[in-house]
């Protein structure tokens, strides 16, 4: 009998199509869904242009978590239309300022053995439960809501082991801060990581979550704990002991790849601006003055996380020169803290509360001061992510971040010794949590006759025309490696609250790389009938935000040709009828540039036979190349390009059920 790790038994058990071979596109069944309303409102719109009349997930939720801030009327719209499309088609909904999706979700929903796909890219976080838990773009969410496989290449599997015990000082945060010194973040494409052994029993089910939830940083597809004792104790915890169920690896079962991490090794890390994935030891940096402090988001959003923040800085004031914002990650925590004393701790030592939601993570607010130092709790740190065009953010745990809030510049924690003579604190897990549902709406049995409430700047999609054969469109921007998706389509306060509104979001596609884009685009969708972008290595890395693939296509992006893509990126592409194409030599990459004309022949037909697709270069100084390029796209995925997109794929479907029924 062969012997299988938790990744494979999990797929194992939810296989509806393909093998389990690493590359090979596999069909899975999904359990659960997750909508956060920055992508969740396109999600809804999708929702509605299907047809569906009732989710066929056994659990579905649309959190309102990211767009909190009403400066005027459209997001408070839209969190009137996300109420109304969960009552309508059947979903669970989690009220503004009721907290963050993924720790919520841990709370109140997650369940060992189960599959979840969210429309956020750090949904793996539920993998700390003993999930199989995916982020993908809103077409692949509303496709499984509306009872569809989702498809995904085989990963390959990595397992992690974890040895000895963590130091004083030393957290969970800088477990996935050394996983991202080792790989960067590209080292995770195409894998689950796996984590095992005897260090895991020092990890609570939220240590567990702030691994799981930044493994998206690394590109992988996910991030799998196994379902243990300590599992038992957090579902416990919240009230929910009889969801718990067992789920470990084999006992000599193999992993594809393998690595180990001595947790007595570790020692405080540090991400230095613009990437997860530049980090070096905190003392390589200690001593440079900060402007900020951010403690919270769904990347250290534990009851655990807090309190320490709050012993730390107990009897104590932060830096004058420090502004100390803390996120609280839902409304139950607010009342935990109040409970154990870290609320009083922490207001008392000068820290600014914020509501329950994401807030400063997507540039919602607490945008940092020009050209200062903001340390973070969170996930990512990409260039202007934070609101401020010359942030310096960097990404710590919070027993740094807090210490750092004391001395007004980066310190190492283990300096606290010293400095105030503070033993480190021993932080006790409550046998059970305060628990606060008040603001979960549950689903209506029956919500078809539940009309959408939509304000003017919620527009239904447009109708995505199919690829064409033949093409003569310029190259409107060339890229090098690592292009983050929010430079593809940033968010922030600006942007963030006309995701329902594609031809006004839109207007920001690339503006982060290049101001003149928008004209750019418009004039050659009228003029050419469209354009292409070039990049290099891991296009659309970071956020799951199909806008960055759907605005895009809206100014009539035919197609990418990168060396390589972030996953979530490269199924968004396909799904909108944008062809991702690779360089089949990359020295190619240097034969076309900004400005160029590219033309295409008989694209469809080399796209469907899967031939080499040749790219003729008209050159700007009047010279000619030609070179060639690949797809990888499965037959299922070839099938929905032609066609103009998933929508289009599942109305043809429906329609087709309609008449036979």
């Amino acid at each position: 009998m062969t012997k299988l790790n938790v990744t494979q038994k999990l797929i194992k058990e939810h296989l509806l199509e393909g093998e389990m071979l690493a590359g090979k596109e596999i069909g899975i069944k999904i359990d659960q869904a997750l909508l956060q309303d920055a992508t969740g409102t396109l999600v809804q719109l999708e929702l509605e242009a299907m047809g569906l009349k009732k989710a066929q997930t056994e659990v579905a939720v649309q959190y309102v978590d990211h767009n909190l801030l009403q400066t005027d009327f459209k997001n408070a719209d839209d969190h009137l239309f996300l109420l109304s499309a969960a009552q309508r088609f059947g979903l669970w909904y989690s009220r503004p300022g009721n907290g963050v999706s993924h720790p919520v979700h841990m709370q109140r929903f997650g369940k060992p053995g189960k599959t979840m796909i969210g429309s956020d890219s750090h949904t793996p976080a539920a993998g700390s439960l003993g999930m199989l838990a995916i982020g993908t773009g809103g077409l692949d969410v509303a496709a499984a809501i509306a009872g569809q496989p989702y498809f995904v290449k085989m990963p390959a599997v990595m397992g992690v082991k974890l040895t000895g015990k963590l130091p004083d000082w030393v957290s969970a945060k800088d477990v996935i801060l050394e996983m991202l010194r080792r790989y960067d973040v590209k080292g995770g494409v195409g894998k689950v990581i796996e984590y095992y052994g005897d260090g895991l029993q020092q990890m609570s089910a939220m240590d567990r979550h702030v691994i799981a939830n930044m493994g998206a940083e690394l590109g992988a597809t996910t991030t799998v704990f196994p379902s243990d004792e300590e599992t038992k104790r957090f579902l416990k915890s919240q009230e929910r002991e009889g969801d718990w169920s067992e789920l470990k690896a084999d006992e000599g079962c193999s992993y594809d790849f393998e690595d180990e991490i001595i947790l007595d090794d570790l020692i405080p890390l540090i991400a230095l601006p613009t990437s997860p994935g530049n980090v070096v030891p905190v003392r390589e940096v200690e001593g440079k003055p900060i402007s900020q402090v951010v403690i919270g988001s769904s990347a250290n959003p534990g009851l655990r996380d807090f309190w320490m923040a709050g012993a730390i800085v107990k009897d104590k004031s932060v830096n004058n020169d420090v502004s100390l914002d803390i996120n609280p990650t839902s409304r139950q925590l607010i009342q935990n803290m109040i409970d154990n004393k870290a609320f009083a701790n922490l207001i008392k030592a000068g820290a600014r509360f914020h509501q329950s939601g994401c807030m400063g993570c997507i540039g919602m607010g607490q945008a940092p001061a020009s050209n200062t130092i903001s340390l973070r709790t969170m996930p990512r740190n990409f260039p202007d992510r934070s609101g401020t065009e010359d942030d310096q953010v960097y990404l710590c745990s919070p027993e740094t971040a807090a210490a750092s809030a004391l001395t007004g510049k980066i310190t190492d924690p283990r300096d606290l010794e010293k400095l105030y003579g503070m033993s480190y604190p021993q932080f006790e897990k409550p046998e059970i949590e305060i628990i606060n549902t008040d603001m979960l709406v549950a689903p209506l049995e029956d919500g078809t006759g539940v009309e959408l409430k939509k304000g003017p700047n919620i527009q239904s999609l447009p109708h995505i025309d199919p690829i064409l054969n033949d093409y003569e469109i310029p190259v409107l921007l060339k890229m090098g490696d690592n292009v983050s998706t929010d430079e593809i389509l940033k968010a922030g306060a600006e942007v963030l609250p006309f995701r329902s509104n594609l031809p006004e979001i839109s207007k920001y596609s690339f503006t982060v790389i290049d101001d003149t884009f928008y004209d750019r685009a418009m004039k050659a969708k009228n003029d050419f009938g469209g354009h292409i972008v070039v990049a290099k290595d891991n296009y659309a890395q970071g956020s799951s935000r199909e806008h960055a693939a759907l605005a895009p296509k809206y100014l009539g992006q035919v197609a990418v040709i990168a060396n390589s893509y972030a996953r979530i990126a490269w199924q968004n592409l396909a799904n909108f009828g944008i062809l991702p194409l690779e360089f089949i030599d990359i020295k190619d990459y240097e034969k076309i540039e900004q400005g160029d004309k590219v033309k295409f022949s008989n694209l469809t037909r080399d796209v469907i036979s899967r031939n080499d697709i040749k790219v003729i270069v008209e050159k700007q100084n009047g010279k000619r190349e030609e070179f060639l390029t690949k797809h990888t796209l499965s037959d299922r995925q070839i099938d929905i390009l032609v066609k103009g997109g998933i929508i289009n794929d599942f109305k043809e479907k429906l329609d087709q059920k309609n008449l036979k029924a």
